[in-house]
């Protein structure tokens, strides 16, 4: 929680998820931020994506895990969050969560939302409740609406269903940047270095929603210097009998040790399905086609 004593400055709270920090999350952010020539400091009230195993009694897979989402709403210039873990709150009666954690916590004097916002026990709280809250308790409710992009109405469910489709420039343009894994480099079997086609392996943490297996066109960060590469999501079934999944990224141009190390991976385009090979041989020879592919079409 990086929220601030604000018992003598009014925040504009933005209330939600946020999760995947998509254009219309940002749309949210910057009516807060809008709010600031009155006097109001921005802010940010979120739950730990980690910490929900369930979403309105579905099961819920987060699109980037808490840390990144936390980093990525400071990007967008909200400093002040207040992140929770759902069990803290999840038994609070929708009156109880404005008064102890807007009203009381944060000093709400606007409070920013999407429409379709629930809050409180079972979620039973929606807007019309936190309109009626805040008049007993001292803020005004501003809702946005939701942002709509080539016919497309934004929302982290719908991008969701694209990455697990592989529609990734489908989901980047929702997104409103290109779908990124970063996460630390994991040792893996070493295999790449003998067909000549090193790589990198990153696990996805447990819970993340996980994109359709296949090859990607890849961009990859590394100490500020980005690189060319192409990305295999899933099982490594050529040379793996079982295996989490997990992204495997050949980084062209690169050389050099990054076990242990935080490095970013931006997807801009799906390339093939996963396949399992009768041979490395075989192996080798498509990853070299698919490096080709990824460069005719511009992906890389």
């Amino acid at each position: 929680m990086d929220i601030k004593d604000f018992s003598g400055t009014g925040t504009a709270v933005a209330l939600g998820m946020f999760d995947g920090v998509h254009t219309g999350h940002r749309a949210v952010f910057e009516r807060a931020e809008s709010f600031g020539k009155d006097g109001a400091e921005a802010a940010v009230f979120t739950f730990d994506s980690e910490s929900l195993g369930s979403k309105h009694g579905k099961d819920y897979r987060y699109i980037v895990p808490n840390s990144h989402k936390l980093e990525m709403i400071r990007e967008a210039g909200i400093k002040n969050i207040y992140c929770a873990d759902f069990s803290e709150l999840k038994d609070y009666e929708a009156e109880e969560f404005v008064k102890v954690v807007l009203a009381d916590r944060m000093n709400a004097v606007m409070v920013v939302c999407g429409p379709d916002f629930r809050f409180g026990k079972g979620a039973a709280g929606d807007v019309a409740a936190l309109k009626k809250y805040g008049q007993k308790y001292g803020f005004e409710v501003s809702t946005v609406e939701p942002v709509v992009t080539d016919g497309d109405t934004v929302s982290s469910s719908r991008i969701r269903k694209l990455l697990t489709a592989g529609e990734i420039q489908k989901a980047n343009r929702l997104l409103g940047y290109r779908y990124r894994i970063k996460q630390s480099v994991s040792d893996g079997n070493h295999i790449g270095r003998t067909i000549d086609f090193p790589t990198v392996n990153q696990k996805f943490s447990e819970g993340q929603l996980i994109p359709a297996y296949g090859v990607y066109a890849t961009e990859t960060c590394v100490d500020g210097i980005r690189y060319s590469s192409v990305t295999n999501i899933g099982v490594k079934p050529t040379v793996e009998s079982s295996c989490e999944p997990l992204a495997e990224t050949h980084i062209l141009g690169f050389s050099g040790n990054l076990y242990g190390r935080v490095i970013e991976v931006s997807f801009s385009e799906y390339l093939r399905g996963e396949r399992k090979f009768a041979s490395l041989e075989e192996l080798k020879a498509q990853i070299a086609a698919d490096i080709k592919k990824a460069e005719a079409s511009g992906g890389i």
